[in-house]
């Protein structure tokens, strides 16, 4: 397939090639890790700007809110524009974004920028549908699955890297890094990518409007997000937290963290698994293992006596256990949103993401005012508390 075809509504059995698949995997890490390189450098960011530990949440918490606002108005235009015009566009965005983080020697600009960074990162949940596209239905789950691998990736790998090389030069050189490698990723896509123009005819208003309806008469929409939203509040907690942890009870540096965050890498194998099951018609089984695992991960931080190794431990144990269940989930529900139907595609992608990043949200913002409150007990008693209710949730289907 050369990249001036147009990717249809019915795609070929042969439509996604193994080389077309990776550079989509590799696309959803690097931009992904947008929204991840300042989770592990609150603590220098914070201090750099000027932010007091209360409010240190606002710098993970302020690309989220982006992220969720482009879910709403910008991934829905994949049902609209074409595909790989509006993936580049987005992206470009995202690296104008994070120049001007670079540059930021005060809160406010800093976090102005963080917002955008959030909203020109949203380019994954237009790769994610249109790979979606690209598959045919036999084998959907196992794509999703291939390229939401790399997904996961840019976002386990993220936190170290952000942590190696504030260590080795400063946090303002993460931003410089990426936003070079934005760029280049734009050449690449251009290149790469075949174009998809989307079969709806409607205007933008209209494509707004629609979403209200899809969420009131799309259960399966409102479940599955509900359920992430549970899973991925406390991800989103527990990363926010635990490097505030680690460098209170544990004294960490900023390699410590990194070294720690490279835990969370594992989270990746459950991508792949989740579609595989998905795809035998094992969602429902799979779904309350990923609960399981991230309510079990939130008991292992309570092994051991405070500042212990066996303590660390838990902590290690407890990163594994998060990402894997939140990553698995995630993807079971891409699955089964997916086979909802083409022409509304995004837009389920859309709702079905911003509903749980607002919970990813207020996560982080709770999660930081809760440690310091109350430390990680409250923090984490807090963590402990969204994968149960999912779980509870998950018992009335």
């Amino acid at each position: 397939m050369t990249m001036n075809a147009t990717i249809d509504a019915a795609p070929e059995t042969d439509a996604v090639s193994q080389r077309l698949t990776f550079v989509l995997a590799a696309a959803c890490g690097m931009v992904a890790a947008n929204i991840y390189y300042a989770q592990p450098l609150i603590a220098p960011i914070s201090a750099a700007l000027g932010l007091s530990h209360a409010a240190a949440g606002l710098i993970v918490t302020m690309t989220q809110i982006g992220y969720g606002t482009g879910l709403l108005f910008i991934v829905p235009l994949g049902d609209l524009v074409e595909n790989r015009t509006l993936i580049c566009t987005v992206i470009a965005l995202g690296a104008a974004s994070l120049l001007a983080a670079a540059f930021a020697t005060h809160a406010l600009p800093f976090l102005i920028a963080a917002l955008f960074i959030g909203v020109g990162s949203v380019a994954v949940q237009i790769i994610i549908p249109y790979a979606a596209h690209l598959a045919p239905e036999a084998i959907r789950g196992r794509v999703v699955g291939n390229v939401s691998t790399g997904l996961m990736l840019g976002i386990m790998l993220a936190r170290p890297v952000s942590s190696f090389i504030t260590a080795a030069l400063s946090w303002h050189a993460v931003f410089f890094c990426s936003a070079a490698l934005m760029i280049a990723l734009i050449v690449v896509l251009r290149i790469t990518l075949p174009r998809r123009k989307p079969v709806a005819r409607m205007h933008y208003g209209t494509l707004l409007l629609s979403m209200p309806h899809l969420v009131r008469t799309t259960p399966l929409l409102r479940r599955r997000a509900l359920y992430q939203a549970g899973l991925f509040g406390a991800f989103t907690l527990f990363w926010t937290v635990v490097p505030l942890q680690l460098a209170s009870q544990f004294g960490f540096t900023q390699s410590g963290i990194a070294l720690f965050a490279l835990a969370g890498v594992s989270g990746v194998f459950s991508a792949p698994i989740a579609g595989r099951l998905a795809d035998s018609g094992h969602s429902r089984i799979a779904t309350i293992a990923a609960m399981l695992f991230v309510a079990l991960g939130f008991l292992a931080t309570y092994v051991g006596a405070a500042g212990s190794m066996l303590n660390l431990a838990g902590l290690v144990v407890a990163a594994i256990a998060i990402d894997f269940g939140v990553q698995g989930n995630v993807v079971l529900g891409f699955r089964a949103i997916f086979v909802l139907g083409h022409e509304h595609r995004s837009r389920l992608n859309g709702l079905y993401m911003a509903t749980f990043f607002a919970a990813g949200a207020a996560g982080s913002a709770i999660g930081a005012w809760a440690f310091a409150q109350g430390g990680w007990t409250l923090a984490s008693a807090i963590g402990l508390a969204l994968p149960v209710a999912s779980l509870l949730y998950a018992a009335t289907e």
